[in-house]
């Protein structure tokens, strides 16, 4: 059943609206547990489209096995996703940073309020990203210490290669998952892949965790997989790696790859007088978990994210 979470005006007798697709048993007793699958915040997140329509797929084809309500939000910032655009197009405005929004505010802080609501008073909300076009990321749940002992029993369900802790959570405040966190909808945020792409393999298998989830809530009564024991950043030194110069980077490590301390990752390359300007090597050992997509480096670009040993 799609249903309309906001709509606004816009010049040009054009609208905003935001959708989702809801999806329940044809048979309602009232006490049916619900979770939300959010995506799209970032117009340039695209990973998370292709987890919308496998989760819509399989259960429409499967609706005798859901037990509870399942709401699918594929494309919060609707414009954004029309025009490959991280913001939201003519607000110049990160959709991510101005939740929950004011009922009195501009037109993004209302439509933030408005998807605060809808979302109000879930059992649970995924919410996926991808990385940017600059960055690539294995399949991850990422959350605030504040939360952790609460979320990190289910973000174990869901399928991932990694779960990173972070430390602090400061910069975190004004997003969606914070504000349904603070309000009591337990929210998740999901990275993975690489921006204004899909990673199939990777929308599969959080499909797969998704389900999991659902049915550890009582959601879902199909088949699920045991799914993957994920790293954790606990007790992890996470190795950040910054080019010191301009260039154009050369990976000569595969993404989720193992890398030494002071093993070479890559190497800016000088394309103009065919030089070799800087050798990137691992300050940790462990496991490269983010490493650089886009070429074009300039001095400080982040180059990768090393996942340390235990103890490190």
């Amino acid at each position: 059943m799609i249903e309309t979470v906001a709509s606004v005006g816009l010049e040009i007798d054009e609208r905003l609206t935001i959708f989702k697709n809801r999806i329940q048993p044809e048979k309602m007793t009232g006490n049916e547990k619900r979770i939300c699958i959010v995506t799209g915040i970032h117009g340039d997140e695209l990973e998370g489209q292709y987890v919308c329509y496998e989760l819509n797929r399989i259960l429409r084809e499967q609706k005798e096995r859901v037990k509870g309500i399942v709401d699918i939000y594929p494309a919060m910032n609707p414009l954004g996703v029309d025009s490959i655009t991280r913001g939201v197009p003519g607000f110049d405005i990160d959709m991510n940073r101005i939740f929950p929004g004011s009922e009195e505010g501009a037109v993004t802080e209302h439509i933030a309020t408005q998807i605060m609501e809808d979302i109000s008073g879930a059992d649970f909300c995924v919410d996926i990203h991808a990385s940017n076009i600059f960055l690539r990321e294995i399949l991850q749940v990422r959350m605030s210490e504040g939360t952790a002992e609460q979320l990190l029993p289910y973000a174990k369900l869901l399928n991932t290669d990694f779960i990173w802790v972070h430390g602090a959570a400061t910069v975190l405040e004004s997003t969606l998952a914070h504000g349904l966190n603070t309000s009591g909808v337990p929210t998740v945020v999901v990275e993975m892949g690489v921006g204004m792409r899909i990673t199939k393999s990777y929308g599969l298998r959080l499909t797969e965790g998704i389900l999991c989830l659902m049915k550890r809530l009582g959601i879902w009564e199909g088949e699920t997989i045991a799914p993957k024991e994920p790293m954790t950043s606990d007790n992890r030194k996470i190795g950040l790696v910054h080019a010191n110069t301009a260039g154009i980077f050369l990976p000569s490590m595969e993404h989720q790859g193992m890398v030494g301390v002071g093993e070479r990752i890559g190497e800016i390359l000088n394309p103009l007088d065919g030089t070799v300007l800087e050798t990137v090597v691992s300050p940790v050992e462990g496991m490269i978990f983010t490493l650089r997509e886009y070429p074009v480096v300039s001095n400080g670009s982040l180059i990768a994210r090393v996942l340390g040993g235990e103890g490190e």
